[in-house]
């Protein structure tokens, strides 16, 4: 295909998807699976040549998924209402310190036993696939930020009993950083050998430094910027009175390539950022215009990685996928995510049975998992990195046509449920 052809068709596309994303709001059938099979007719023609697939375009694939995850991380986090707290954030709490590590160890566990992958590779598959997404979950999330004092206090009254959007936003918001150190130990175990060799140095610096780094930063940064743009004694300074959503793009980029300078987690650097943002001045109108900027931005994106991937799997991308790697995936999705989620939030008394139930479902992956995939493999060589590929991208794809056709219907029974519930 012609470079003015792709461009024919990749404009037709989005325009498809962007028809789309109005047809079925609110609807079974999400934009995503809509996108995905317009992306897999596109990839037709191409399966031959695979110019789409990741395996071979490592690097874009890399930056593309990455842009993607930092701008959906800084609109989640502007759309969270709810201050923070000990007590308040509780849920995302337990998933993220009981949840993830279980699902992590679940499949890697299944990847040596079952499908046979070197010790390295199968802990890479348990933690590419750990994290729920923040770009894919928008149908589970919360809407976005309440603005004005009436309104904010009118969204916080029913945010608080919403905890499930609450825990689905916060959990995806900080596990995709957060799932980063397992990555490392995966790249770590393939590249520099056993546990003994750099196992302190992971501990100290991989899962306790750089999340500290990121965290601490991303809030200074917050926080400053913050204060400038709202408060600066020099008005030419306070972007936020300006209505300028473009601040929040700028924000986005320069505390993540800050931040992954110096060596922390970017990813989580952007979404406590977010949040620190949020609490200087919670209720300015400027959190809604940025957030609806970020989301448009995010959708364009998410658009594209979509076409992308439909493309590639037409191209070959799931010709490593074995009946192994199905099961793994399945029980992914049906079996350790809803597991370990709903054992996580079990003496949890913010949510009665159906609202954990859904809270645990809902372990949707995507755009995140195929960024730490072609993060690890531009990083190191991997045994079966083919396989790899396969498995996870087979995992997305279902993820997506499962959590899409269940999403809308999951969440209006529990909105039936609480309408009957007594005050």
């Amino acid at each position: 295909m012609t470079g003015d052809a792709a461009f024919l068709v990749g404009g037709l596309g989005l325009l498809l998807a962007a028809v789309a994303a109005r047809l079925l709001k609110d609807r079974a059938l999400s934009t995503p699976i809509f996108v995905l099979l317009i992306g897999a007719v596109v990839g037709i023609p191409l399966r031959d040549s695979s110019p789409v697939s990741p395996v071979i375009n490592t690097e874009f694939a890399e930056h593309l998924t990455e842009a993607c995850v930092i701008v959906a991380l800084m609109g989640v986090g502007l759309s969270i209402d709810r201050p923070l707290s000990r007590k308040g954030w509780r849920s995302p709490g337990r998933l993220l310190l009981l949840a993830m590590p279980l699902c992590i160890a679940g499949v890697a566990l299944l990847g040596w036993s079952l499908m046979g992958l070197a010790p390295a590779a199968a802990l890479l598959l348990g933690a590419v696939l750990a994290p729920t997404d923040p770009v894919l979950a928008s149908d589970v999330q919360v809407a976005g930020p309440a603005t004005g004092e009436q309104e904010y206090e009118n969204e916080i009254a029913v945010g608080e009993h919403d905890e499930v959007r609450f825990a689905l936003t916060s959990e995806a918001g900080l596990n995709d950083g957060l799932a980063f150190p397992f990555v490392y130990a995966a790249i770590f175990l393939a590249s520099l050998g056993s546990v003994g060799e750099w196992g302190l140095r992971w501990l100290a610096w991989e899962l306790v430094g750089k999340v500290a780094l990121g965290v601490v930063l991303g809030w200074l940064a917050g926080k400053g910027l913050a204060w400038l743009s709202f408060r600066s004694q020099v008005r030419t300074l306070r972007l936020a009175e300006g209505g300028q959503p473009l601040l929040a793009l700028a924000v986005t980029f320069a505390v993540y390539g800050l931040v992954e300078v110096l060596g922390g987690y970017g990813f989580v650097a952007v979404f406590v950022c977010a949040l620190a943002m949020r609490t200087t001045e919670r209720h300015h109108e400027f959190h809604a215009d940025a957030h609806r900027f970020m989301e448009q931005l995010e959708h364009i994106l998410t658009f594209v990685v979509l076409l992308l991937l439909g493309a590639a799997l037409t191209s070959g991308l799931l010709a490593n996928l074995t009946w192994q790697g199905v099961v793994v995936g399945v029980l992914l999705l049906v079996v350790i995510r809803p597991l370990a989620a709903w054992l996580s939030l079990l003496r949890f008394d913010g949510m009665d049975s159906r609202e954990r139930a859904v809270s645990s479902f809902f372990g949707v992956r995507g755009v995140g998992s195929l960024y730490y995939v072609a993060y690890a493999m531009s990083e190191t060589g991997f045994d079966d990195a083919r396989v790899i590929w396969s498995t996870v991208t087979f995992t997305v794809v279902l993820s997506v046509l499962l959590h899409g056709v269940t999403a809308t219907p999951a969440m209006s029974w529990l909105e039936r449920h609480r309408d009957r519930a007594p005050r």
